[in-house]
């Protein structure tokens, strides 16, 4: 009786299996096409007064939004506030019966959602999802009119408070999609999340535990009986484990069960150097029928961060040196399709990086699961930055519920940040956070948390409650200079020699229409003068300072992209952070990229640097080149020149003492690599009349951290 049993649920699992293909349990439909948007400011309320609401209405398709111009070009001159987009729909009748919900994957920033006119639920926060069931508001057989009233004006209740660091654009700037289940489904409005929760233990090559929390929801009248059936597929396809278990889901509340597994001789998930998924397929069966169907990655790894010594990924050390990514782009806003999501993880790829920091505030669901696939380790983080107004506890404890469980899967984030740069008043923020780390280590138990400071000290109250202490600081560009990088993080390593301490920014702003032949170690950040060669000189130092201690964690650029900040107008443009690596539009990437590029990346480089300072004030300079597959040679004007010195790293190699001609010079790199010549070419004008063409005041030394721009 036993084994016709075991053989009678062997059938029901193959059957399902093969009824993927044939039954649509639930049904992803895009909502993206045929939006219409009405900007305001509205003098009445559109919604009571909907006679002069209904003119001059625009056709867009979503992702959308309106600041795509205004918050990139002008100080403080965008609009910030109400808007609508409406949209018809017309479910088939057949429908009824089944569950509808509406998932926004991003709406900037409170959302309001009406069926039919009718209310239909809310959102308050730019970067999480949120999903709203409208099946008991649609008329089936019918045009239904969905109208979501967004508002991005900065409000004390909703992170973040203000739009100092970064802009809030407004608009629904993500996808948006219609989701159709049975009765008996997986959750979809528990905080947007899949649903499903995998969790892993005592990892190693030979065995790894697995835990499959799944949440499900009956909307029958009565309770019924079904199967939740469990599937761990390997890459190419093969079942690696699987379960079924015979649940009898009631019709009140959600109701959660777990399945166990013990995966044998794993394929772990080793960051960039093998990024091995598996897949975990969750089916709901009800007689011999599959009636719902979530599937997520598993990458079976286990993260462990060690004071004064570094990451652990599975056992083994790994290098931790990353960057910072914002996620708007020039003329687009974050209004971004997948195509610029996947571009901007290329060119991190391709600088060398092993991790990111996507500051500050949680990111689209797709380049969380391309970092999966990819290898990067991430980490992620909620928008509680910069300025504390005693009245966004809430919201914060929401904001980090949703990218918890969202997010929970993707096992390339190995920590939640849970502020960044909040201090006063002080008491306050001591407490939120405190409760902000107790909340995450209740949602997940398994990874840690950080919080970061924009100071040099690493003591303070509000950001020793995380598991780990992250540092902002811009020695040279906000305060101090260059160098003082060496005794800070020398001093840290005698002081608190047991603190776990992730360099979490630094940079400095580099305008590449601005160049300085000779640059010192003291930036202008107060100025309109930013010159892309203070910026080279800046990393060159701190990457050869950072690079020799791994007392520091990880350590991240700030910024990888340059970004808009519409609070500014510094460095001569207006309403931009010029820090990124790259140019706001992606197009040029400044001599810092090849930099970090050369000494991060194992692909060949030879670069030489300052090509854009072309116009030269000095007969006889320097030439520098990064070069990682050996001693290049640099020849000028068809003489080579012999004689240079070693800079901060291997890589580094200075030139001295070249002498250029009067007008055109051409400087070439060349080295030898696997039979190969690489090259390098760049031109210089020498003109002794260039000396001091550009009249600028001497930098300053400053004193005061910076605000966190």
């Amino acid at each position: 009786m036993k084994n016709r049993n075991s053989l009678f649920l062997f059938l029901v699992v193959c059957f399902s299996f093969f009824s993927v293909h044939l039954v649509q349990a639930r049904e992803i439909i895009s909502f993206n096409e045929g939006w219409s948007f009405k900007k305001g400011p509205f003098s009445k309320d559109p919604l009571l007064f909907s006679a002069s609401f209904e003119a001059r209405w625009q056709k867009v398709n979503v992702p959308h939004t309106w600041n795509a111009t205004d918050m990139q070009t002008e100080m403080n001159n965008y609009y910030a506030g109400e808007a609508y987009y409406k949209k018809q729909y017309t479910p088939a009748a057949e429908l009824k019966g089944k569950r509808i919900f509406l998932r926004f994957q991003g709406v900037g920033s409170v959302a309001e959602v009406y069926i039919n006119k009718t209310y239909a639920g809310n959102h308050k926060g730019a970067y999480s999802a949120f999903a709203i069931e409208i099946s008991k508001l649609l008329k089936y057989g019918e045009v239904n009119e969905i109208l979501v009233k967004v508002d991005n004006a900065p409000r004390p209740d909703v992170i973040p408070v203000n739009n100092t660091l970064f802009g809030v654009y407004g608009g629904i700037y993500r996808p948006v999609e219609l989701i159709v289940t049975e009765p008996i489904n997986i959750a979809v409005t528990d905080y947007a999340s899949p649903g499903i929760y995998i969790s892993q233990k005592n990892v190693n090559h030979k065995s790894a535990e697995v835990n499959v929390k799944v949440k499900l929801e009956n909307k029958k009248a009565q309770a019924e009986k079904i199967q939740v059936s469990t599937t761990i597929y390997e890459r190419d396809g093969k079942v690696k484990a699987q379960q079924l278990l015979p649940v009898t889901v009631s019709p009140q509340g959600r109701q959660i069960y777990e399945q166990n597994f013990t995966i044998k001789n794993p394929h772990l998930w080793q960051g960039l150097e093998d990024p091995y998924l598996y897949r975990v397929v969750v089916r709901l069966l009800s007689d011999g029928k599959m009636i719902d169907e979530v599937i997520q990655p598993l990458g079976v790894r286990h993260y462990e961060l060690k004071a004064a010594d570094g990451m652990y990924l599975n056992g083994k050390k790994v290098p931790m040196y990353g960057v910072c990514r914002h996620q708007d782009w020039w003329k687009l806003g974050s209004a971004l399709t997948d195509k610029e999501h996947d571009t901007d993880l290329a060119i991190i790829k391709e600088i060398g990086a092993t991790t990111i920091r996507f500051a500050h505030y949680q990111q689209a669901e797709r380049i969380y699961a391309k970092c999966d696939s990819i290898g990067f380790m991430v980490w992620a983080e909620i928008p509680f930055v910069n300025r504390v107004s005693t009245q966004e506890g809430g919201n914060a404890k929401q904001q980090l519920t949703e990218l918890i469980r969202q997010n929970y899967n993707h096992p390339s984030i190995y920590i939640w940040g849970l502020h960044n740069e909040v201090y006063t008043p002080y008491n306050y923020t001591v407490s939120l956070t405190t409760e902000l780390n107790d909340l995450a280590k209740t949602e997940d138990p398994y990874r840690m948390t950080a919080s970061v400071n924009g100071y040099s000290v690493v003591n303070q109250e509000s950001n020793l409650n995380a598991d780990v202490q992250g540092i902002n600081h811009y020695f040279g560009w906000y305060g101090g200079k260059i160098s003082d990088i060496e005794k800070w993080v020398t001093g840290l390593e005698k002081n608190f020699p047991n603190y776990r301490v992730i360099f979490s920014e630094y940079g400095a702003e580099a305008n590449i229409h601005q160049q300085e032949e000779v640059v010192g170690e003291v930036g202008r950040y107060f100025s309109q003068f930013y010159p892309e060669t203070f910026s080279t000189k800046f990393h060159e130092i701190q990457w050869g300072v950072i690079s020799k201690h791994p007392y520091l964690i990880a350590s991240y650029i700030w910024n990888t992209f340059d970004f808009a900040t519409p609070a500014t107008a510094q460095g001569g443009v207006k309403a931009r952070n010029m820090k990124g690596l790259v140019t706001f539009d992606r197009q040029t990437k400044k001599d810092p990229f090849y930099w970090y590029k050369a000494n991060w990346s194992k692909e060949p480089v030879l670069y030489i640097t300052q090509r854009r300072a072309t116009e030269r004030e000095n007969e006889v300079t320097s030439v520098t080149v990064y070069c990682n597959v050996g001693t290049p040679h640099l020849v000028v004007n068809g003489i080579e020149v012999t004689a240079f010195k070693k800079g901060t790293t291997s890589v580094h190699y200075i030139f001295e003492n070249v002498k250029l001609n009067q007008g055109e010079n051409v400087i070439e790199a060349r080295v030898d690599h696997q039979g190969e010549t690489m090259k390098d070419v760049i031109r210089w004008n020498y003109s002794p009349e260039n000396k001091n063409r550009l009249n600028l005041s001497d930098p300053k030394e400053k004193t005061k951290e910076h605000v966190g721009l």
